[in-house]
């Protein structure tokens, strides 16, 4: 990690209220919500009363003003909607109904597919969304997948390859990362846990923009231990 440039820490897999408020408070950039049907963490379509992201029920609508107020002036972490081979139309209505800042594209997306999203969303939708590209990598030769989408999307996250589509929670070697020279920033993910702040502010590489992490923070699927995430963060943060 380079000196004096803020590395991005993303929380993925938020889904309960009340630890969305409490991981919205520290000091963390990105916050995931996974809309893959198959996921533990599969967020449905009439979302909590965390006055994080919005939805547009009639119920919701009753609420929205109060929820605005109680986190007006307050910094909130950019909102990150999980796809996987999702259907164009469902990821923009999800973008549209959350407000979502970013999109994470975690299965077989081609470049043709988010370069046609991009122009539903931009400029009439969501003028600045921001694409994220999954990719599982495992060798030297699985980093030849970024060429293709260098330039389509803004950042790429590297995990492990899974069977199912978001990792299954194990680190990979991050010196496979050495071969890449693509000119599109990343964020590691795969596995990260409490004890690996040093191994992460340890590693260099000049499009490594920050971290995903996950299920190693948490107290069960989409419950993430604060305490635990505090103290990450805290010592990432740490000059």
């Amino acid at each position: 990690m380079e000196d004096n440039k803020r590395l991005l820490i993303k929380v993925c897999g938020m889904r309960d209220e009340d630890n969305m408020r409490a991981v919205a408070s520290l000091d963390i950039d990105m916050m995931g919500f996974i809309f893959y049907p198959k996921s533990p963490r599969y967020v449905s379509q009439i979302m909590s009363r965390a006055g994080i992201i919005p939805d547009y029920s009639k119920e919701r609508l009753r609420q929205l003003q109060g929820d605005a107020q109680q986190v007006a002036g307050t910094r909130q972490p950019k909102r990150v909607g999980v796809f996987v081979d999702d259907m164009p139309q469902t990821i923009v209505t999800r973008v549209f109904n959350y407000s979502l800042d970013f999109v994470q594209l975690n299965g077989d997306e081609s470049p043709v597919m988010i370069e046609n999203l991009k122009r539903t969303l931009i400029p009439d939708i969501t003028p600045q969304i921001g694409i994220i590209k999954t990719l599982s990598i495992a060798s030297a030769k699985d980093i030849e997948a970024t060429r293709q989408f260098d330039g389509v999307v803004d950042y790429f996250l590297f995990d492990t390859p899974s069977e199912g589509k978001g990792g299954n929670g194990t680190p990979f070697d991050w010196t496979i990362l050495d071969g890449y020279q693509g000119r599109t920033p990343f964020l590691l993910s795969g596995g990260i846990d409490p004890e690996d702040v040093e191994r992460i502010k340890a590693f260099q590489h000049p499009m490594f923009a920050g971290l995903d992490v996950n299920g190693k923070f948490e107290t069960e699927p989409g419950i993430k231990d604060v305490d635990s995430l505090r103290r990450f963060v805290d010592a990432l943060r740490k000059d």
